[in-house]
């Protein structure tokens, strides 16, 4: 059985929300996506990569499903009270692919047996994740509107769109509550504590 189509059933597995999208070309744009970055980081199992290099006890996988849920409740309401229309294809695909690059992030933060020989052309603490996905979502032809909305942290991208917009909001949601859970700190207190390292 060939890796990427281990990883094609591991993806469409672990990540129910890729339905979401109708454009069928997008979608398999983001399991492309996820598929080069799963080769390239080394991992066997998309369920091995953790949500941050000091928080193993939710996957990235969960962040990320969590991060689409959220958008899209909030596009809803963005819908039902002010009568915005985002764009939900965009939405879920940038929710699914914002930290697809903590595939190159973070090897060096999980034992060894989870991986097989990660890329040393990709994977580096040195680029941050947000802009790795970027990269990557760019590599596969997502959309720009897609593609802007990826990068989720100030001054990545010079004009933000209503849908780049939800990606972040509903990221720090998940992060927040994550961070609080497992180690009772805000999102932001995290960031302070560990930022010389992360």
């Amino acid at each position: 059985m060939a890796v990427s189509d281990d990883f094609d059933r591991q993806i469409r597995r672990a990540l129910p929300e890729l339905e979401e999208i109708r454009d069928d070309d997008l979608r398999e744009r983001v399991v492309e996506a996820w598929t080069l970055a799963l080769e390239r980081g080394g991992w066997r199992e998309i369920e091995d990569v953790p949500y941050a290099w000091n928080i193993h006890e939710v996957t990235n996988v969960e962040h990320v499903r969590g991060v689409a849920r959220i958008a899209l409740e909030t596009a809803d309401r963005q819908r039902e009270f002010h009568g915005a229309e985002p764009d939900t294809d965009t939405v879920v695909a940038a929710c699914l692919l914002h930290d697809v690059g903590k595939c190159y992030e973070y090897p060096d933060h999980v034992d060894d047996d989870l991986l097989d020989e990660p890329d040393p052309r990709y994977v580096s603490e040195e680029i941050p994740h947000s802009i790795s996905g970027y990269a990557l979502a760019h590599e596969v032809g997502c959309p720009l509107a897609v593609q802007r909305a990826i990068p989720h942290f100030l001054g990545e991208v010079p004009k933000r769109t209503l849908e780049a917009e939800l990606v972040k909001s509903a990221n720090a949601a998940s992060s927040n509550a994550i961070t609080q859970a497992t180690m009772g700190l805000t999102l932001q207190e995290w960031v302070e504590k560990y930022s010389q390292t992360s």
